[in-house]
């Protein structure tokens, strides 16, 4: 069977799924726009050029400027179709993100084509994370119609497609009900045999030559950009009575300094610089380390040493970084937010705690440590989950293949190496 990926950054969420299909010795393709990209065993990458800039006195100005970028993005990816096309390669299943507008035209150029969609994310639903956090909440109408322009391409990619998937009952619950019957549940999956505890880890913090072991009490922090949707602000404003409560303690936090989803910070200064002046004068900061955006084994031997790793989130897109911790065995303080309680569940493999109260999160935190050796049987709980639940090879891998493959398939993953981290 001839199959086709398109992700913009592949491969991303793809990484075990492109590969294992090309293991079962099918012809797999995949679209994106990186040059350098890690190279699957089996998968052909092409590259399609995209460099068109949305114009700012379109019509409507600013507040269309996304989606006029994703209409873009169409084009330029059915472009490049029609070019695989005029070659002679003509796939029988089309897998593809609908965020960013790729999967737009792939029903017209291959109409022939089974379209399967990862669902990642809908706007604007109730319950999500759109005025969920009133510090940064935009209400009103325009809200509303932001939330629906941003849904456009989305909706368009789920009515085409065939079949759909989303890594959480969350995220599959925030699309439109009528459309929810296409949509299958399954998680990327966490590879258990990499991420797993290790109680002679350590790391060294290369910026500050400290070395951090299992036995020092370690906090961390890990967020692709630290940012308020991954309740970077809450965390830091729990840091001062944390670091005060505990004063052996050493906080490490993982991110870059941008914005991923949210609003971007005023202008000439970053999230991460906002929050940390709000209460650096409160606290020791010899005891805290930011370390910025660290390769993944560096990250794995990070949460291996981890006495307490803490995890923030609006409704929103469950993070890897939180499934991984929980494979490895630690001991995890996270926000009672969804989807976090579709896995954690309050004092059987985690503990939970409100996403707003920087008082009551250092206090969990705090009583966490003290209590760590009490707490041994939430962290092999946490592991166990993630073993029955996530499992790459045993749980996730064999469905997202039936899902690629068709629902009648019978599958059983390959074996594969794990991918560079």
């Amino acid at each position: 069977m001839k199959i086709l990926f398109i992700h913009q950054n592949f491969p991303a969420q793809f990484v075990h799924l492109a590969p294992a299909l090309a293991a079962l010795g099918h012809e797999v393709l995949a679209l994106g726009t990186r040059d350098e990209t890690s190279v699957l065993h089996g998968v052909r990458y092409c590259t399609y050029p995209f460099g068109e800039q949305p114009k700012e006195n379109a019509p409507w100005g600013a507040f269309t400027k996304g989606l006029q970028g994703r209409l873009a993005r169409a084009d330029a990816v059915a472009a490049a179709l029609q070019r695989l096309k005029s070659q002679g390669i003509a796939p029988e299943v089309v897998i593809a993100h609908s965020g960013w507008g790729e999967a737009f035209h792939a029903k017209s150029v291959f109409p022939n084509a089974r379209l399967l969609v990862y669902a990642e994310y809908f706007y604007g639903t109730a319950g999500g994370d759109v005025g969920f956090d009133p510090e940064f909440s935009q209400p009103g109408l325009a809200s509303a119609q932001k939330s629906a322009i941003n849904n456009l391409h989305l909706m368009q990619a789920l009515v085409n497609a065939d079949s759909a998937v989303s890594p959480t009952e969350f995220q599959r619950a925030q699309h439109p009900q009528e459309l929810q019957s296409k949509i299958s549940v399954i998680h990327d999956g966490i590879d258990t045999r990499r991420f797993a505890p290790n109680p002679a880890a350590w790391v060294q913090l290369g910026r500050t030559g400290l070395t951090l072991r299992v036995q020092d009490e370690v906090i961390t922090f890990v967020a692709r950009q630290l940012e308020p949707y991954r309740g970077y602000h809450t965390f830091m404003r729990a840091l001062p009575q944390l670091l005060q409560s505990r004063p052996r303690a050493r906080v490490v936090i993982v991110g870059g300094d941008g914005a991923s989803y949210g609003p971007a910070a005023p202008q000439g200064t970053s999230w991460k610089n906002v929050f940390l002046d709000e209460v650096k004068a409160d606290m020791d900061m010899g005891r805290v380390h930011f370390v910025g955006r660290v390769p993944h084994d560096t990250l794995k031997q990070l949460l291996q040493v981890s006495t307490v790793h803490v995890y923030l989130t609006y409704p929103f897109v469950l993070s890897w970084s939180l499934l991984e911790a929980m494979s490895m065995g630690c001991l995890v303080v996270a926000s009672d937010t969804a989807p976090v309680r579709e896995v954690i569940r309050d004092g059987h493999n985690g503990l939970l705690t409100d996403f707003f109260d920087p008082t009551a999160l250092a206090a969990r935190v705090a009583d966490a440590i003290e209590n760590r050796l009490a707490m041994a049987a939430l962290k092999d709980r946490a592991r166990q989950t993630i073993v029955d639940r996530f499992d790459l090879q045993g749980v996730c891998l064999p469905k997202a293949l039936q899902w690629a493959l068709g629902h009648g398939a019978e599958v059983a993953a390959p074996r594969q190496h794990t991918p560079p981290g």
